[in-house]
């Protein structure tokens, strides 16, 4: 049990005295947890609540039903854990503000890659940026397999007249993890590069998100 730990090993005073990144996950779950249950300790409830959910990689996602599903769970504890998980995944975007400025694609990996990389299916998502390369609007324009045919330029350009967009960049995801640009991809960018010379609102690039890789098109040569 927690008692038996010595008190300088404990998680609360080792955030106290060491401070909270030198803490483990496990550490980390079990201040969050508050108390184990009569046949386990804290850091034992922790660990168990790790391994059912492959660590923390996993665990981002579990729903209220699926935490209340480990022993020594109930609905309190696990509505604790999803709002931590929650107030953690809003930090993690607060840089992104409704002015996030697109220098290079970096940029643009920056501004979604958290959201983008651990998506199951494809997302083809439009950025409209202004004359300052401001982004005014994120959207997503589709969910599926990437081909010309679903991706229209008048479903891309029809957000930009409504913004006033003076250019977009377009993004979408690959599952796999791996960016490689499929012939498909370089078609659909091809297609929506003259649609943009046309309609007078430049495809400043598309940029294939992996598992924190990604590849721009435009330096690819495909734009």
């Amino acid at each position: 049990m927690i008692r038996d730990v010595p008190q300088s090993e404990r998680p609360r005073e080792r955030m106290v005295n060491e401070g909270p990144k030198f803490l483990t996950n496990q550490e980390l779950l079990a201040i969050l947890l508050r108390s184990g249950t009569k046949q386990e300790s804290v850091l034992t409830l922790a660990q168990r609540l790790l391994q059912q959910f492959d660590g923390l990689y996993l665990l981002k996602d579990a729903t209220l039903e699926e935490l209340q599903q480990i022993k020594g769970i109930g609905l309190a504890k696990a509505i604790e854990i999803r709002a931590a998980l929650e107030l953690g995944r809003r930090i993690s975007t607060l840089q992104i503000e409704d002015r996030y400025t697109i220098r290079s694609p970096e940029d643009v990996s920056r501004y979604v890659m958290e959201d983008m990389r651990f998506l199951t299916q494809e997302h083809f998502v439009c950025l409209y940026l202004n004359t300052k390369n401001h982004v005014l609007h994120k959207e997503t324009i589709f969910v599926g397999s990437l081909n010309a045919s679903i991706v229209h330029p008048r479903e891309v350009f029809k957000e930009a007249f409504r913004r006033s967009a003076a250019s977009i960049i377009c993004l979408h995801n690959h599952p796999s993890g791996d960016p490689s640009p499929s012939s498909e991809d370089i078609e659909v960018t091809k297609r929506l590069r003259e649609s943009g010379k046309i309609l007078g609102i430049e495809l400043l690039d598309h940029v294939i998100i992996g598992d924190r890789k990604f590849i721009s098109l435009k330096e690819y040569g495909a734009i």
